[in-house]
């Protein structure tokens, strides 16, 4: 690292911060404080990698940004480096905190180092092609399904009956679009056998629907691979504290996939339905004096570590833990 003394010979370990673009990648080597720019191609890649191998690599570290991230990611996985996909929002509140106000890409890419070698961030395997298939098919389908919203919002107020009969049809557009949407969605779980395996995993508990276990699947892979806390946190349904001197501050969630959340509130609502333990806890809440929507969040909390813990046991749900 930098200011460390190497042996004779050896060279730092190298922190690498790519900041990504349709069009081309912009590299930052830290702390040799060598930077370049290549095309988000193949070829580009091809240069990159000759380059990488000149140093002992520690991490590579870029942000999420789509699908334009994916290519990259997956051939530096596949050379064997270290990478680590961070959340955007998180590169930027950390070059405010280092002091790094001006944003361009190679200060991007700097900032994305400096969080290799000082923050530390897990390396991840790039998503399987079947997984990357499903999330493309249900973002599009959730796109499709808030047009949906909008349009029937945009029917309910209008006046005029020709308006009405045309926000009638594209609704009835958007529902073929869906329809075709869910029979891809199907189709590339039924193809793969770990996401099918998820599925049913997923379904058998009681309150997860198929909508509820597609978002699980595709909105929380780690699944499986981290701790109930962890996937709760990652869910964003992890309450936090706001504690100052002797204050005492209501706990709060924060952060998190809230379209994740927003399927999973309708499952905790069914859930304390028909799930006897979720509904026994659910009622204890109450009568505690907790909110409704307090109490239905905390019933989400349970219902991601009971997944969680369903797909690491590789196991069905049954109404008495084995």
């Amino acid at each position: 690292m930098q200011g460390q003394v190497q042996p004779d010979g050896a060279q730092p370990s190298l922190y690498v911060g790519i900041d990504v673009c349709k069009a081309h990648l912009d590299v930052h080597f830290h702390p040799l404080g060598k930077a370049m720019r290549v095309m988000n191609d193949r070829t580009g890649m091809a240069r990159l990698k000759r380059e990488l191998a000149k140093f002992p690599v520690a991490k590579i570290v870029m942000e999420a940004t789509g699908k334009y991230h994916r290519a990259a990611h997956r051939s530096l996985h596949a050379a064997g480096l270290s990478v680590a996909v961070v959340n955007p929002l998180r590169a930027r509140l950390f070059a405010e905190a280092i002091g790094a106000l001006a944003k361009t890409d190679g200060i991007d890419a700097r900032v994305l180092a400096l969080i290799g070698e000082r923050l530390a961030p897990d390396a991840a395997a790039p998503p399987s092609e079947a997984m990357e298939a499903l999330q493309e098919a249900v973002r599009a389908r959730q796109a499709a399904m808030a047009d949906r919203t909008a349009l029937l919002n945009r029917r309910g107020a209008a006046v005029s009956a020709i308006l009405r009969d045309a926000l009638s049809r594209l609704v009835a557009a958007i529902d073929e679009v869906v329809a075709e949407l869910d029979a891809e969605i199907a189709r590339v779980v039924a193809s793969d056998e770990v996401l099918a395996r998820r599925r049913t995993i997923l379904t058998s508990i009681p309150g997860i629907g198929q909508v509820a276990a597609i978002a699980l699947i595709v909105d929380l892979s780690e699944m499986g691979d981290c701790s109930g806390k962890a996937a709760s946190a990652l869910a964003g349904l992890a309450p936090y504290a706001c504690d100052s001197g002797g204050s005492v501050g209501q706990r709060r969630i924060r952060g998190g996939r809230s379209a994740l959340r927003m399927v999973l509130y309708m499952s905790a609502v069914s859930a304390a339905r028909s799930n006897a333990d979720l509904r026994n806890f659910y009622k204890r809440l109450r009568l505690k004096g907790k909110a409704a929507k307090i109490a239905l969040t905390a019933v989400m909390r349970k219902l991601v570590v009971l997944a969680n813990t369903l797909i690491k046991e590789d196991r069905l749900w049954q109404p008495v833990r084995p």
